[in-house]
């Protein structure tokens, strides 16, 4: 049964109350010390400018020993970003994809989701979707004190990071000595359908020489309406437009994301430098009311053995209407555990780590479908942004009518869902000491993991029956009127009592349960063997950094019709120079190597049929593994304390590239039993000759290092041009799904004792969605985004606290989301959310 937590907030505001009344009580011992900006382990800056917090992030850039980009704490809290995903999106080469307005997914250089590794405190994590794909929209800012993203791999980063690694660092409770506390709460409003939203974030910390933890709870609710317009049309044979379905979907939605964890540590003096456990939940919930109307044109005309009509115009056409309403839920959740032990042998440092990680990702969407409605109705397309469906007639009554009062001919009860669960347990020892190699200081480190994984859950299923009789949609419909930014619409759309129907229907079946066959079914073993070495030698011109991995793979698939397993190692080179051409200027060099596993769901043991929709989805448990080799170009100027110039060049060349086709095959071809019908048939192959190259040109300006007389005023910007493509195995060539040719971000930012503005501009060229498509032509439209920042930090300490006002406002120029099939003159989805503003306060004792 789905429950939102909204009402959990008086009891989480209660709690916020309590702490901050403790903790001013007991301010003289809470005072927060400062922070080592030498310690680089940590970005952290607290209560201090813009410009102390990209300093502190450039000095950590330019002590790597690779390519990377570095986001500090503050750097995150001070720009608008509603999750980590819009942080990153302002790093140079990266790029968001948007769920329903909201940043969800990175594409890293251009590349699909799948080759980018995460890491929490350098132990990377399955992704809880398929195994692969991370997710960055359910991790909170106030577990992070920096995030690297690393673009030139080393040796001791895992071998799936072939576009780029990213690294989660979680806050040190010896930063600060003694008590600290940390809080941030703010409230706000969606200007689409006038949401709520709601964030609050609490960390608390103690240490003193030899002992420490942290803790930390993270909730935030957001409602909104997701207005929604989807698409068939096509041209006939002379080039006109024909109108084939019109769909119109208003959704109501309430995302929630929550975390809590901690850690406790202790740091000895002697051979054992420190002990650790830490622990991180976070989950994401998503709970969706769906209002869906369609017509069906070409259904329509084709029903009566009318003409079809052409063009963007057409006045009293017949069409078949069909109805969909929904409450469901779309949630994921990620739960890790690590147990870490630090020593010095001699001259050996020893890391080791153990680590369990849980995740689960579950859809679940109860959706009643009304079919068969009429209804004669004119359309309007001349805007393909802005369709409108308006002058409904009932053709038997032969009187003007709502589309609330269209009869349908059965209403039918569906049950769509997807589950996957993941159990992975991880050891991790790494050892490093100084040395003399041929008469220059080096640093050796090599290491040994072991990465075991157990998933378990179902492919896409959906079943369906007739709803039941003795429960009438009709008494669950409402007189609010569909809340939309579209000009346009249809006559008389009014919102249902979606939570009531699902309860009503609930109760009527004695319960709604997904019914997966045997074929739908994904069971999985994986397990990683991999070790490394690796040698930096310093010269007086840099350094050089050379490395080894090798990961062994074991799997094993297991389907209804039988179990498939294999092996194979990846042997993994990298090579890194960082010539230091002058004090302040900096030349990296790097070549790497990666491998990129299918998802579980593609290594699936069997194929997955769906009788509802005749389609076949199989899977290929003998599909490769993507292997790539790449090289990076850079050249960094560090023209100021807190400025930074850079450019640079990067080719990945990429085998076995993973992609799925489809095909409409006769049913009978493929079970005899069906048929002759059409079914969807898709499979996934390797292609081949995959590439992706590109350049990345970054601008982080204070005008205090160049012109004084402007202190307090700076610019950040970085540009990324891309390219890619791979080609299937029919020799076709298509770019990689997520590339954009043009990725460009811009801020402009003022601070000045205390307060600060920043406006920043976000955008990304078209790009490849998917290829799982007949065709493979299903593409975003180029998207950008503006959004407003405000902070002030208030002068004089609060009961020995430092307190900041902030305001966020997001997506000011009010942008859609365009999906077009082919080229943007054949759109299938737009979709608007309007405008998001959030005001709070942070505290920091």
């Amino acid at each position: 049964m789905i429950n939102s937590r909204k009402n959990d907030w008086p009891r989480n505001r209660l709690a916020l109350l309590i702490s901050l009344s403790l903790a001013a009580a007991a301010a003289p011992t809470l005072a927060q010390q400062s922070v080592d900006a030498a310690q680089l382990e940590e970005v952290v800056v607290m209560a201090s400018p813009i410009r102390d917090s990209q300093k502190a992030a450039i000095d950590a850039k330019r002590d790597a020993d690779n390519t990377v980009d570095i986001i500090s704490a503050d750097t995150i809290g001070r720009f608008p970003d509603q999750n980590l995903a819009d942080s990153l999106g302002r790093v140079p080469g990266l790029a968001i994809e948007r769920d329903q307005g909201q940043a969800r997914y990175i594409n890293f250089r251009g590349a699909p989701f799948r080759y980018t590794s995460l890491a929490i405190d350098g132990l990377s994590i399955p992704g809880a979707e398929n195994g692969r794909v991370p997710r960055f929209d359910s991790f909170p800012s106030v577990i992070t004190s920096r995030i690297d993203s690393n673009k030139a791999i080393t040796a001791d980063m895992p071998g799936s990071a072939v576009s780029g690694h990213i690294n989660i660092s979680t806050f040190d409770p010896f930063v600060n000595d003694g008590w600290a506390l940390s809080t941030d709460l703010g409230m706000g409003n969606q200007q689409l359908g006038d949401g709520d939203i709601e964030k609050f974030a609490l960390r608390t910390s103690w240490s003193n020489e030899n002992f420490g933890f942290s803790l930390f709870t993270s909730e935030n609710s957001r409602e909104q309406i997701t207005d929604n317009r989807e698409y068939d049309i096509a041209r006939d044979d002379s080039g006109e437009l024909l109108v084939n379905e019109l769909d119109f979907r208003s959704y109501k939605v309430v995302r929630e994301d929550r975390a809590y964890g901690g850690r406790f540590e202790f740091r000895g003096d002697g051979a054992l430098e420190r002990v650790f456990v830490s622990t991180l939940y976070n989950e994401f919930q998503d709970f969706e009311e769906r209002n869906q109307y369609v017509f069906d044109f070409a259904g329509g005309a084709a029903a009566v053995g009318a003409p079809q009509a052409t063009g963007a115009v057409g006045e009293n056409q017949f069409a078949l209407v069909g109805r969909a309403l929904e409450y469901g839920l779309y949630e994921n959740s990620t739960f890790t555990n690590t147990l870490g032990m630090d020593l010095a042998l001699g001259s050996w440092v020893v890391e080791s780590r153990i680590n369990f990680t849980e995740t689960e990702n579950t859809m679940f969407l109860p959706l009643p479908r009304s079919e068969g409605g009429f209804a004669v109705a004119s359309f309007d397309v001349s805007d393909l942004h802005d369709p409108a469906v308006y002058g409904l007639f009932d053709p038997i009554a032969q009187t003007p009518m709502d589309v609330s009062d269209i009869n349908y001919a059965v209403d039918l009860g569906m049950l769509i869902g997807t589950e996957m669960a993941i159990d992975a347990t991880k050891f991790k020892l790494d050892a490093e000491r100084d040395l003399t190699l041929f008469g220059r200081d080096a640093v050796v480190k090599t290491g040994i993991e072991f990465d075991a994984r157990e998933a378990e859950g179902l492919g896409f299923v959906l079943s369906y029956g007739l709803f039941p009789g003795d429960v009438n949609i009709g008494d669950f419909a409402t007189d609010e009127a569909w809340d939309t930014q579209f000009s346009n619409g249809i006559d008389g759309a009014t919102y249902y009592d979606n939570k009531g129907l699902r309860a009503a229907w609930d109760a009527a079946v004695g319960g709604l349960e997904l019914s997966p066959n045997d074929s739908q079914g994904i069971r999985l073993q994986e397990d990683v063997s991999a070790g490394y070495a690796m040698v930096t030698t310093q010269y007086d011109w840099g350094n050089l950094v050379l490395g080894m991995r090798v990961e062994n793979t074991d799997y094993l698939s297991e389907g209804p019709t039988g179990n498939f397993e294999d092996s194979f190692t990846n042997v993994l080179p990298s090579a890194h120079l960082n010539v230091d051409l002058a004090d302040d200027v900096k030349l990296r060099m790097s070549v790497s190597t990666g491998v990129s596993r299918p998802t579980y769901a593609e290594w699936r043991g069997d194929d997955m049929v769906d009788f509802v929709q005749s389609s076949v989805t199989a899977g290929n448990p003998s599909l490769e593994a993507e292997e790539s080799i790449g090289a990076d170009l850079s050249l960094e100027w560090y023209a100021g304390e807190a400025s930074l110039m850079s450019a640079g060049l990067f080719t990945r060349n990429i085998d076995n590239v993973i992609y799925a086709q489809s095909d409409v095959i006769a049913g009978s071809a493929y079970m005899p039993e069906v048929g002759a019908d059409y079914w969807v048939y898709t499979q996934y192959l390797n292609g081949s000759n995959g590439k992706m190259s590109g350049a990345e040109f970054n601008v982080i300006a204070q005008a205090a290092d160049f012109m004084p007389v402007l202190d307090g005023f700076g610019i950040s910007a970085n540009l990324t041009l891309l390219d890619s493509e791979f080609e299937t195995v029919a020799g076709a060539r298509h770019s990689l799904p997520g590339t954009s040719e043009t990725i460009f971000n811009a801020s402009v930012f003022y601070e000045m004792e205390g307060f600060s503005i920043r406006l920043n501009h976000q955008y990304r060229d078209d790009w490849l969605s998917t290829t799982e498509n007949v065709g493979m032509t299903d593409y975003w439209a180029a998207q950008e985004r503006v959004d407003l920042s405000v902070s002030y930090d208030l002068p004089m300490a609060m009961f020995g606290s430092d307190v900041t006002l902030y305001a966020n406002a997001n997506n000011l120029t009010d942008e859609q989301d365009v999906r077009y099939t082919g080229d943007e003159s054949n759109p299938n989805q737009v979709e608007s959310y309007g405008r998001r503003y959030l005001a709070g306060f942070r505290v920091n004792f």
